[in-house]
């Protein structure tokens, strides 16, 4: 719970809230919010305590920038808590869980891109805003699970074969969600989107 309020912290110091001051990139955050809120609505789960939803992480990680992302995904956290979809005192360890690790590792994929891969508008499209938002599912289906194993919640044995699984099919469907919509923003409103630089993936090729 403190780690929560550590990175809420940060990410309220870090915030790029001069930029807010441009109509487009306050509009596209808005929307962020907005869009996620109804994102997270569309779920569904196996029991209790085990749902799956997509998380738009990722999406917020490359478009907001990671200190944006994460009070986007604590918004939406508490906006779901408000309407009953969550428990309102889990909402620390929900956004370390689907924030704090896709968000991490949302942006060390994309550091990994940009300091080994060639700079090249498709390589920033499938390695950051399809592979990364893959991982970054599949590492949040892993922190669930241990999380919940460890809390005695269910087992682990349980947890492995039923729940643990899913994740490769979300995985999937958080990566073309991801890089349909970052593909989009690039080409129609680049100036939107905070990680992607016009004279690094496109003029300089």
């Amino acid at each position: 719970m403190v780690l929560h309020f550590v990175l809420l912290a940060a990410a309220m110091r870090l915030a790029p809230w001069r930029r807010m001051k441009d109509q487009v990139r306050l509009n596209v955050w808005l929307g962020a919010v907005v869009s996620l809120m109804l994102l997270w609505n569309i779920h569904t789960g196996i029991l209790p305590g085990l749902g799956f939803h997509l998380l738009g992480a990722s999406a917020g990680t490359l478009i907001l920038g990671p200190p944006l992302a994460y009070l986007t995904i604590t918004l939406v956290i508490l906006g779901n808590a408000l309407a009953g979809n969550l428990d309102l005192w889990s909402t620390p360890m929900n956004a370390l869980v689907m924030g704090a690790v896709p968000i991490a590792v949302t942006l060390g994929v994309l550091r990994i891109v940009e300091r080994w891969l060639p700079n090249h508008f498709f390589v920033y499209i499938f390695a950051a805003a399809f592979f990364g938002p893959a991982l970054a599912m599949l590492a949040t289906g892993l922190a669930a699970t241990l999380l919940l194993g460890m809390s005695g919640v269910y087992p682990f044995t349980y947890l492995l074969s039923e729940y643990l699984p899913w994740f490769v099919l979300m995985a999937w469907a958080e990566a073309f969600i991801t890089g349909a919509a970052l593909t989009l923003m690039v080409v129609y409103l680049p100036r939107g989107v905070a990680t992607f630089d016009d004279g690094r993936y496109l003029r300089n090729n």
